[in-house]
């Protein structure tokens, strides 16, 4: 089954990119780029909650293969792991990247060089992992890679915390968006990553989102997606991610048809342990009931479950 290109490439074509490439730069010297809306000049070296100045902060990349399955394929995800986060969840299981900043500045040109050296290892998406606050970056980078010969998607690989003006600059030059929904509940959130507003900022986040993809299309033959939504929902124990409200949202707000991963890989880290509820390991009974509240709601489209379970 043939499918449409890279949307980046029309955005290239028609003068999208370049607008939304000097836009996204303008907002980095006031920057209101995510909830935070922390209103530093970024481009002044001064830095907020995300602790990135001008230059995004790359932890590593490379072709990844733990991903979801449409975007795996044979030669893997082309991941590109983002130093800092603007969510900085207590529980992070990247804690040495999100908390402590383990990584390298690299300009835009850099970047671009980045994606187009996972295309090169014959990647089938680039894959943008914790990218809410380096979306000018992203896109100035596109740009300069797209000039230079990037054909594959691009994935929004994101925590859900994501402003809907930002959402906007990314309309026409993303094809995957790929959001956690992290928790329904404002005490939950604003305990693990002091964000009370982010079941909020998810559900307007998800929406424009799916707006701009719809559901996740599927080559036929390769079995590989090339533009849509996928939602990533990690199980909690203790049901503190309130799994059976979140299913019912994306069901019934967004899509029946909505592709969801219902994860089951959590286990205590960072500072997990500093809460009582965070500092067991998820149990298969949990997880088994997580998957059945999605089914419950009429969501049917689960990604293929790896089970993994740790004793502690």
């Amino acid at each position: 089954m043939a499918h449409p290109s890279p949307v980046y490439l029309n955005a290239l074509e028609t003068g999208l990119l370049d607008r939304r490439v000097k836009q996204g730069l303008k907002a980095l010297t006031h920057c209101t780029l995510c909830p935070r809306r922390c209103g530093v000049d970024r481009t002044a070296g001064e830095t907020g909650f995300c602790r990135t100045g001008r230059r995004a902060v790359v932890a590593s990349y490379d072709a990844h293969f733990g991903e979801e399955t449409p975007l795996v394929g044979h030669n893997g995800s082309g991941t590109i792991f983002f130093t800092h986060c603007n969510l900085r969840c207590n529980f992070c299981q990247n804690y040495d990247i999100s908390h402590l900043g383990a990584g390298c500045a690299l300009d835009d040109d850099q970047l671009a060089t980045v994606m187009l050296d996972l295309q090169q290892a014959g990647c089938h998406n680039i894959n943008l992992v914790t990218p809410s606050h380096v979306v000018p970056q992203i896109l100035s980078a596109v740009f300069l890679a797209a000039q230079r010969g990037l054909t594959v998607p691009l994935v929004y690989n994101c925590g859900g915390y994501d402003g809907i003006a930002t959402l906007g600059l990314l309309d026409g030059i993303v094809d995957i968006y790929m959001p956690d929904f992290k928790f329904w509940d404002k005490k939950v959130a604003g305990d693990t990553c002091d964000a009370p507003d982010y079941p909020e900022v998810v559900r307007r986040a998800l929406i424009e989102m799916h707006r701009q993809v719809g559901d996740l299309c599927i080559d036929e033959d390769s079995g590989l997606a090339f533009k849509g939504l996928l939602v990533r929902h990690l199980v909690l124990p203790g049901g503190l991610a309130g799994t059976k409200n979140v299913m019912a949202f994306l069901a019934n707000s967004l899509s029946r048809s909505t592709y969801v991963n219902v994860m089951s890989q959590y286990r205590p880290c960072g500072r997990a342990r500093d809460m009582p509820a965070l500092a067991v390991a998820l149990s298969p009974v949990e997880y088994d009931q997580a998957v059945q509240e999605a089914k419950v709601a009429g969501i049917t489209r689960l990604d293929n479950p790896r089970r993994v379970f740790q004793i502690w």
